[in-house]
């Protein structure tokens, strides 16, 4: 691919109109489950690049479902998809803008994650709009809550998506970085049960449902099991006051591997030594599990990420292919058949108050959305 080509869409890209809808985006307040006021200026401005929009409601909160008619007959449609929700409200946020980054500056995130994606996205669009560029059929997804287990991504309905191709954005670190695997994720909450008493009268009647659930903690799997596995005990709650032998426990934990059979035999060794354990102390366990999400791995001769090398590298930026330990939007639309690539989109330190993105990966960020659009009218399955 011809690099003088990426210098002429660069030249394209509108940095002012994108910091500017990026600033915009930022300033909304948009935690999980409250995306209405940045869903309504999102519609508005999808509308205003010439796509149709749909607002896909589910019980909790809604998906955007955008479309932007193609030029080019017989090419391929191409899926583009961020989300609208932060990981924690920024109703209070500071930001700074530098000559190189903007960077939070106050007890808020910055919530690039994913409001670079949602405006490198936009100005993409609103170039082939202006320049009436070579482009296929465009689908836009914009879901919620993704940063509470992928509700929307979830609650997505495929029956309104055509595309087989789809890129998601929401991976931090610089420009260029392709997420070609992610793991399953598989959390549980176990429940342990014992005997109250009165701590101070007759304890010796109890069973102490914290100690039978410190006993499991320390002895069940956890941490890093294999390069590919990860365990993890997030959170404990349970007692009612200090007199009182406790009751109950409930745990909250999860599991994450890219190789499901050695996720099933620790999940296994989880539920025996948790199991053995409140059995010997005479306390009941009862443990409940859910899958978040399955695992997704592309292949290094997979077409359309030779494709991605390619639109990356035109643009003068060397692709880097990552795998990673987080889940995205890319697992539930690859397990739905839609061949997805999860790009960074610039932001750093995310989910952290040091949050910040550097303008030149904004930039680039659209830039490499602007490419992979107009030469996706040349991909061949």
């Amino acid at each position: 691919m011809p690099h003088s080509g990426g210098n002429m869409i660069k030249a394209d890209i509108n940095k002012k109109r994108l910091l500017e809808t990026f600033i915009e985006l930022l300033s909304i307040n948009s935690p999980s489950f409250q995306e209405k006021e940045i869903g309504s200026l999102l519609a508005k401005k999808l509308k205003e690049r010439g796509c149709r929009v749909t607002i896909q409601k589910y019980d909790k909160s809604f998906n955007l479902i955008a479309f932007k008619k193609g030029n080019v007959s017989k090419a391929h449609p191409l899926l583009l998809s961020g989300h609208m929700d932060t990981i924690e409200p920024t109703e209070d946020i500071k930001f700074s803008i530098q000559s190189d980054s903007i960077r939070s500056t106050g007890s808020t995130v910055l919530g690039a994650d994913d409001k670079s994606a949602l405006a490198q996205i936009l100005e993409a669009l609103a170039v082939l709009q202006e320049r009436a560029l070579p482009h296929g059929d465009i689908e836009i997804v914009f879901t919620s809550a993704e940063e509470k287990g992928l509700h929307g991504a979830r609650n997505l309905d495929f029956g309104k998506i055509r595309s087989r191709f789809a890129l998601v954005l929401d991976s931090g670190g610089s420009v260029g970085k392709l997420v070609v695997a992610a793991p399953t994720q598989v959390s549980y909450e176990m429940r342990i049960t014992g005997r109250p008493a009165h701590a101070g009268i007759e304890p010796e009647k109890g069973i102490s449902a914290i100690r039978v659930a410190a006993e499991i903690i320390s002895a069940v799997p956890d941490g890093r099991i294999s390069p590919e596995t990860t365990a993890n005990i997030g959170m404990i709650s349970g007692g009612t006051a200090t007199n009182v032998v406790s009751k109950e426990v409930i745990i909250h934990g999860e599991l994450r591997s890219h190789d499901y059979k050695v996720l099933q035999n620790t999940r296994k060794a989880i539920v025996d030594t948790a199991g053995k354990i409140a059995k010997k102390n005479k306390a009941g366990m009862h443990i409940t599990e859910r899958e978040e999400y399955q695992s997704f791995k592309i292949g290094e001769n997979d077409r359309f990420l030779k494709f991605m090398d390619s639109v990356v590298q035109g643009c003068g930026i060397k692709p880097v292919h990552t795998i990673t330990g987080g889940g995205s939007d890319a697992n539930i639309f690859n397990n739905q058949g839609v061949k997805t690539i999860n790009m960074s989109t610039g932001m750093q330190e995310v989910h952290s108050h040091k949050e910040y993105i550097l303008l030149k990966d904004l930039y680039k960020g659209s830039l490499l959305v602007l490419k992979a659009i107009t030469k996706f009218v040349e991909f061949s399955e």
